[in-house]
């Protein structure tokens, strides 16, 4: 047994300030402390609370080791889940019972889907998330979660052993070794190390050794992964600054209001906790040519622009957005950080300038001619590690039984790396059992195309998940994550609760029974025309049509087909994501219908029969 000791060390604000006795934050009160545990997780950010609650849920003994228990679950950037392509994968970690989508609906302050205009197949469910609520919940669901023991301390070595013979791998992991020099045993590790490993952040010309404001950066653990053979990139992303709420004139800005009703992110949720009236809005402004001006007179004061480290592409500051596309205005959205927060996140104005810069380019904006600058813009920079180097489990090639989630795979957002932290703690746990891993496909979800592109053609810039990426994303929608990994999940890892179990059977055999009845109701087009006015249904050939046929039209809803068909139909609208799954079932079994036709005809026509469209999501 040896470890890769003189590599440095990562020293915690917390272990020189005992904020509070370690007892307290054992998750699993009645288990007494010892440095031997199934799996340890490094982190606790959004791929290691995911991580380390689902080892938890699959049954092994865990321990999520964080420098500050009270950073657990904190928004390090901007205040918002989910999107075009991440809400997606928020679906998919709650159709495995993962926390995060759960802990939105708790804390959320402006819902709404986006994309609402295309197919459901692209629909992007989103919200604003007021920072404090969410990293209350999110503490309150880990310090509470079965077999899950949380404590405060450094990581700066990794414990090797000889490989399982039966493995690939030079080395096997056998613990981790603390900033004090204990030890803790462990039968695998996860690392969730963020923007923590040689992070540096930047202002400016200035540069401070920073995992994210006010937190030392992880150096020992860094040059340990270095000195393993672990091929080492270099990244870079950035944050905008912060802008007093009253400073601003919103009465001149385009408004934008939250949906009603509000669509929950879990699968086990009817509504959100709150109501779309008392909901916050936000508001749309754009910069200007001074804007543009303020940069590139100033490029030669911003040393983060300057580096050759590859920024995110998707995302890019201000200064890069000027750069790659002078002499256009640019969105700035202005989102709220709470409902008791007096701070104003600018959406899109991620800026390294130096600060007194900042104020000014601030106060050239529509509508923030007055803002006052609370916090200004930073880059960070860090080291990221090759994730061709893991399987499609997460486990490294080089280190048995060492898994990677997050931004240390080269990947960018809280969705991202939730994805990567339920698999890998997944997959740690499965590895204690010496159980098959569990692999998502690119057929079975967008965990599976993120975790495929990453471990087949790695990444240069920072990763984040489209529509686009999926190949198969007429049949990945976010409406039926549950169907797709919730009974894999069940039976494969064990990470899915009963409860969650029973609630997709139910909305399974539903949707079954619901689709063979809408199959056996047929009546002449002229009468469902009769019986619906408002749906476009042509009567100039009195063709027979099923009420599947009749949900397919844009006009249709199952509540308004129900009004026309009360017996049997009115039943499948109790439930209304029950009556929304049936509409949306029916529409993409046209469209997947059709798709393969043209995958398979390429060239040739397609037909439609009278009186159907064929929409392309």
């Amino acid at each position: 047994m040896f470890s890769f000791r003189g590599c440095g060390r990562w020293v915690a604000a917390s272990l020189t300030k005992q904020h509070h006795p370690s007892s307290r934050f054992s998750g699993d009160s009645a288990a007494p402390w010892t440095p031997h545990f199934d799996v340890v997780v490094i982190g606790g950010g959004h791929a290691g609370t995911e991580a380390a609650a689902a080892a938890a849920r699959c049954g092994s003994r865990t321990l999520l080791l964080t420098h500050r228990v009270d950073t657990i679950g904190q928004m390090s950037c901007n205040p918002s889940f989910g999107g075009i392509g991440k809400g997606h994968l928020m679906r998919e970690v709650d159709a495995l019972d993962g926390l995060c989508s759960r802990i939105c609906d708790q804390s959320g302050v402006h819902y709404k889907v986006l994309n609402r205009r295309k197919g459901p197949a692209v629909w992007g469910l989103r919200a604003q998330i007021d920072r404090k609520l969410y990293k209350q919940n999110m503490q309150k669901e880990i310090l509470n979660t079965p077999l899950l023991t949380v404590r405060e301390g450094a990581v700066e070595d990794l414990i090797l052993t000889e490989p399982e013979p039966e493995h690939t791998g030079k080395y096997r992991v056998s613990g981790v070794v603390l900033g004090d020099g204990s030890t803790v045993y462990a039968e695998s590790v996860v690392l969730t190390t963020g923007t923590f490993l040689r992070g540096m952040i930047v202002i400016g010309l200035e540069m401070h050794p920073a995992g994210r404001l006010g937190d030392q950066p992880s150096i020992g653990l860094a040059q340990t992964l270095e000195k393993l053979g672990f091929v080492v990139g270099r990244l870079k992303t950035g944050t905008p600054p912060r802008i007093a709420k009253e400073s601003i004139n919103f009465s001149i800005l385009n408004k934008q209001t939250p949906d009603n009703p509000s669509i929950p992110f879990s699968f086990i949720n009817e509504t959100v906790w709150i109501k779309p009236e008392d909901q916050l809005p936000c508001y749309l402004t754009h910069t200007n040519p001074q804007v543009d001006e303020i940069v590139l007179e100033n490029l030669h004061l911003n040393c983060h622009v300057k580096e050759s480290t590859r920024g995110p592409r998707y995302c890019p500051s201000i200064e890069s957005k000027v750069l790659r596309f002078p002499n256009r205005l640019h969105q700035v959205w202005l989102e709220p950080e709470g409902m008791d927060s007096d701070l104003i996140y600018p959406q899109g104005l991620s800026v390294t300038l130096p600060a007194d810069l900042q104020e000014k380019m601030i106060t050239c904006i529509r509508g923030l001619e007055k803002a006052k600058m609370i916090q200004p813009g930073y880059g960070v920079q860090y080291d990221y590690l090759d994730p061709r180097q893991i399987t499609p489990s997460l486990e490294t090639h080089l280190v048995q039984r060492l898994f990677f989630a997050g931004q240390i795979n080269g990947t960018t957002g809280y969705e991202e790396a939730a994805a990567q932290g339920v698999i890998a703690g997944i997959n740690a746990s499965l590895r204690v059992r010496h159980k098959p891993p569990f692999v998502i496909s690119r057929t079975e979800g967008y965990i599976g195309v993120l975790i495929d592109d990453l471990t087949t053609l790695g990444t240069s810039e920072p990763y984040r998940m489209f529509t686009s990426r999926a190949e198969f994303r007429l049949s990945l929608r976010p409406d039926n994550a549950d169907s797709r990994l919730t009974f894999r999940g069940y039976k494969e890892a064990g990470c899915v609760s009963q409860q969650r179990y029973e609630r997709a059977t139910w909305m399974k055999s539903s949707l079954e029974e619901g689709i063979s009845v809408l199959k056996s109701i047929e009546f002449p087009s002229s009468k469902w025309k009769n019986l619906i006015p408002e749906a476009s249904i042509s009567i100039g050939r009195s063709l027979p049509l099923r009420a599947l046929d009749v949900l397919k039209y844009e006009e249709v809803d199952t509540e308004l087909l129900a009004k026309a068909v009360p017996e049997p139909l009115k039943k499948y609208t109790k439930c209304r994501e029950l009556a929304e799954r049936l509409k949306i079932e029916e529409g993409s079994v046209t469209l997947l219908y059709f798709g393969c036709i043209y995958r398979m005809t390429q060239v040739l026509p397609i037909i439609l029969p009278h009186d159907q469209t064929l929409v392309i999501c």
